[in-house]
């Protein structure tokens, strides 16, 4: 097996190009590698297609340095405070540049990575029938769905497929295999869409402690490009069993970055100051800590056995 265990900085550097369509995350709210955002805006990688199923702030912040221009998905904001500011100064106004938007509805951006993971033409649907995303949107066909004996309209979803996918995983081998657990959105078909995939795990562990559960397994190591040692690599959001999310950095966040100016100060404090994740993890200091989930709630246990 091929050891992939590399630095986040290296990680990023080989994997992810200017212009590239990337999902960071894909478990809605927990799970946003963060820590890679950070590592892409102190690269100042450009032109980047974000497609984000509930990207919190990830996306915002892109935007905001410079390095996202266009969005794919249905929403780009702050789960707990709003739309980002970001986000929508550069819709509405191009600051600090314009911003192309690929519009989706939650549902419809799960169909096409969906149908980018099992090689579909296309992914047919019914609910955005009536919906103002067929204007927005004209990559989506209305159709008839040829199995009904009436004129049932349905919607064809293009499929996607990212350049990249960096999702946050709880533990991993050096080798790529990996566990995740929790809430998983829509991580498995992002993963499976991506042609590479880059993981940050919160904690390495020797392949047996991986193969001792292979149901928590997302996709299966080979298909992993890089795995990163990356400890709360997903903070401000949480992480089921490790990390609580921390509701008032988010806050922090959306109240300085109401403000072009206010949003610049952030960015050179929490991101362009650090020269990595370790730095903003001491940075946070003691507040990174109180995050640490220190209860426990395990699952039965399960015998795999064969004979």
């Amino acid at each position: 097996m091929i050891e992939k265990l590399v630095d986040l900085r290296d990680a990023i550097a080989e994997h992810l190009r200017a212009g590239d369509k990337a999902v960071l995350g894909a478990c809605l709210e927990p799970d946003v590698p963060f820590a890679a955002t950070h590592e892409i805006i102190r690269q100042d990688l450009r032109d980047l297609n974000v497609i984000a199923p509930i990207s919190d702030a990830s996306t915002d912040m892109l935007i905001g340095a410079g390095c996202c221009t266009e969005v794919t998905g249905a929403w780009v904001g702050n789960v707990s405070g709003g739309l980002g500011h970001n986000y929508r100064r550069a819709y509405e106004t191009a600051e600090p540049h314009k911003l192309t938007v690929h519009d989706h509805s939650n549902f419809s951006i799960g169909m096409a990575l969906m149908a980018g993971a099992y090689g579909m033409p296309y992914a047919p649907m019914r609910s955005i029938l009536g919906s103002d995303i067929l204007r927005s949107n004209p990559e989506f066909r209305l159709a008839e769905n040829p199995f009904s004996e009436a004129a049932e309209p349905v919607v064809l979803v293009p499929p996607l497929k990212p350049n990249v996918a960096i999702l946050p995983v709880q533990r991993a081998d050096r080798f790529g295999n990996h566990h995740h657990w929790g809430s998983r959105g829509l991580v498995f078909e992002a993963a499976m869409a991506a042609e590479k995939v880059i993981l940050l795990a919160d904690e390495i562990v020797e392949p047996e402690v991986i193969t001792s559960d292979p149901s928590r397994v997302l996709i299966p190591g080979y298909l992993v490009s890089a795995v990163c040692h990356v400890p709360a690599g997903m903070h401000p959001s949480p992480m089921t069993g490790r990390w609580q999310r921390d509701n008032e950095f988010f806050n922090e966040y959306h109240r300085q970055s109401r403000s072009r100016q206010g949003f610049l100060e952030w960015l050179d404090e929490w991101v362009l100051s650090l020269p990595d994740h370790a730095a903003y993890r001491e940075k946070l200091g003691a507040r990174l800590e109180r995050l640490r989930i220190v209860g426990a709630a395990p699952a039965a246990e399960t015998n795999f056995a064969a004979a």
